[in-house]
């Protein structure tokens, strides 16, 4: 068995570089150890705290104990699935700031500004956001469909103008030209379903006589000669090779494909060597480099009874399945993360480095309720500031939210002191679940760049890399749509083809960014 391409997992990145592939006309494999996508708990958006739960979809992963969090281990859940973390994801849809990119860049992936990203950006959606003008910022004939809640709950604008009032800026869309401010929350949903990346692009590939999708698992690249010419899975209890005549190319996460690297003879030498494990390529940085989000709930009870938490029982579940399950609309049509923010921790800081995710319920992603009943939260995350916690008690106490604030859950009213936060945070803060940056881009004279700016693997020919191992820094913001467009530009740095050309668009920066935090 054997195609011009083998890919390795159908997640967001390796999705997209299939799509292409055989969109050009090349032979395709696809090896994925993990299942069907099909049935509620995935499609429904609504329903989003199941799969990432389910060891029928998740590899459940967890962390080491984590010495600066009092030695608790984090849930990592990542994909087992069609469409990998996509298909189990929160569905949230951010790009990242215009910086983020210019700093891949200036780190040493040449060709990755935002000005070289922002066309691919552009080619992989369809935006719905826009009143059917998609502009110089969004795309409009994509496979990949993004668009935004209804907002029917007053507490989504109610967010929005206590920003407002506490100072901030309104943005009107937080992935075109102006990401910080207040505004409406993007998601991968369309029709009422999870547009994951097995909807918007795998499955269409599969239609084509040049894309196969095997059920395997992937064991390691067979390098030959310092050429990857296959690789070698597992499946029905055998152990078998099926052969790339072209390239292999990884895309099996940021945690799968060091994992993948090491045991194919690619990382850290003396590593690799105490495990037995040839050397074919000394790369250092296989595996180094990873970076996550991290973030706390903050959670107010509400003195309305207004919030998702009157359907938090049986009856109001079922209730709301089996409306989406015969119109496919209602609550189970949305993620509920309806409004969004991006702000700056403070002055002299030159783009947003705190991003909030609010949520008309208050409730853990495990789908634990909050105690209290009735509430809201926001999920509160430092991309790179130190502390935010008094920044969005601040904004929960505007105006805004005087007829819904009854108190503050948590951190609660005995956290005040930096002492007091310090310890909530070591207690309760969580991953965002965004792992990445474990094979990083970089010059090839960097020791710890595992890839090129082509996503090659240094080292061996007719390999890459395809996903959010790639990246040199976190992005601040979700990582499926910056992995969804590494896969599309990588796609097209295989098949040698000239890249999109560079945009001209000009991202907004606060002009008073240096003297003023808002």
């Amino acid at each position: 068995m054997e195609a011009d391409y083998i890919i390795v997992g159908a997640g967001s990145g390796g999705c997209a570089v299939a799509y292409r592939l055989a969109e050009a006309g090349r032979s395709v494999i696809v090896v994925e150890h993990g299942g069907s996508d099909a049935g509620p708990f995935i499609q429904m958006p609504g329903a989003l705290s199941y799969p990432m739960n389910m060891g029928m979809y998740d590899w459940g992963y967890r962390t080491e104990p984590e010495p600066h969090l009092g030695g608790r281990t984090l849930a990592t859940p990542r994909g087992k699935v069609i469409g990998g973390s996509s298909s189990i994801n929160g569905m949230v849809f951010v790009r990242g700031h215009a910086r983020d990119f210019d700093h891949w860049a200036e780190a040493g992936a040449a060709g990755w500004s935002y000005a070289d990203v922002l066309p691919y950006f552009r080619r992989m959606e369809t935006w719905h956001g826009g009143n059917g003008v998609a502009g110089e910022f969004r795309g409009a004939k994509g496979p990949l469909h993004v668009t935004r809640g209804p907002r029917s709950n007053p507490l989504f604008h109610a967010f929005v103008e206590a920003g407002r009032q506490a100072g901030y800026e309104v943005t009107s869309d937080y992935n075109g030209e102006k990401q910080e401010g207040f505004g409406p929350m993007e998601a991968t949903i369309w029709k009422g379903r999870r547009w994951s990346a097995a909807n918007a692009y795998l499955k269409p590939a599969l239609k084509r006589d040049n894309c196969t999708l095997v059920r395997a698992l992937a064991r390691r690249v067979v390098i030959r000669d310092g050429r990857a010419v296959g690789v070698e899975v597992g499946r029905g209890g055998r152990v078998e090779v099926i052969g790339a005549r072209a390239e292999v190319i990884l895309a099996a996460s940021s945690i799968n494909t060091p994992k993948l690297l090491m045991l194919s003879g690619v990382g850290p030498g003396a590593h690799l060597a105490g495990h037995g494990i040839e050397v074919l390529a000394d790369r250092p940085g296989v595996g180094a480099n990873l970076q996550d989000h991290l973030e706390i709930y903050m959670q107010y009870a509400s003195k309305q009874p207004i919030t998702l938490y009157k359907y938090w029982n049986l009856w109001g579940k079922a209730f709301v399945g089996a409306q989406w399950l015969l119109t496919g609309r209602g609550l189970g049509a949305s993620n509920q993360f309806e409004s969004a923010a991006f702000i700056r921790s403070d002055k002299g800081v030159d783009y947003p480095d705190i991003q909030y995710h609010f949520l008309p319920i208050a409730v853990r992603y495990d789908g634990k309720v909050a105690a209290e009943g009735h509430g809201f939260q926001a999920h509160t995350g430092p991309m790179r500031s130190n502390k935010c916690v008094r920044l969005t008690r601040e904004i929960f106490a505007q105006e805004a939210f005087a007829p819904y604030v009854r108190h503050e859950i948590q951190p609660g009213p005995a956290v005040g002191t930096d002492a007091e936060i310090d310890a909530f945070i070591r207690e309760h803060a969580e991953s965002a679940y965004h792992p990445c940056g474990t094979a990083k881009m970089g010059r090839r004279d960097d020791p710890m760049a595992v890839v090129d700016p082509e996503a090659r693997v240094i080292g061996v020919e007719g390999l890459r890399v395809a996903d959010s191992s790639v990246f040199p820094r976190i992005p601040n913001g979700n990582l499926n749509a910056p992995s969804i467009m590494v896969g599309e530009k990588v796609a097209d740095h295989v098949l040698g083809r000239g890249m999109l050309a560079p945009a001209n668009s000009e991202p907004w920066l606060s002009p008073r960014w240096q003297v003023a935090q808002r």
